[in-house]
């Protein structure tokens, strides 16, 4: 549980990079590739400032998640990205003034519920080596 700083900073991040790209395509408007060279368009895409902004907010969340991932299962730390639609729905209903229906907080509710769950079951592998380490430090003093 010591790096759930860093898990939430990640699922935060890769919610904000979603808003990001959300705003910069509401500001570039319908895409269409007619009577455009396709590469051109999608760099001017790219490069548009809030889709910029969003897929460098992309690559600190994967940077973010790559350190967790050194320091926790997977089993445990991916789940966790789940909160991101969470804080996605809830700020785009804020923000971009999307539905937020019943069935959309049914939704978010469960995906909180179940990351509670993961997160009272899981331990980093961390911990859990330094568990087993401890218990064949254990194992072989008896043994003596």
């Amino acid at each position: 549980m010591k790096y759930i700083v860093f898990i939430l900073f990640t699922v935060m991040t890769n919610a904000a990079a979603q808003l990001m790209l959300k705003q910069g395509m509401m500001s570039l408007g319908p895409i269409s590739f007619e009577g455009t060279n396709p590469l051109i368009k999608l760099l001017q895409i790219v490069f548009s400032p809030w889709v910029f902004l969003g897929l460098c907010t992309f690559v600190i969340s994967m940077a973010s998640h790559l350190y967790v991932l050194s320091k926790v299962e997977l089993s445990f730390a991916y789940p966790f990205l789940s909160l991101a639609y969470v804080a996605v729905a809830i700020f785009a209903y804020f923000m971009f003034r999307e539905d937020l229906n019943g069935w959309r907080i049914a939704g978010i509710a469960c995906i909180c519920v179940g990351t509670v769950l993961i997160a009272q079951s899981g331990r980093g592998h961390e911990e859990q080596s330094a568990s087993i380490t401890s218990d064949k430090i254990q194992a072989n003093e008896i043994v003596r």
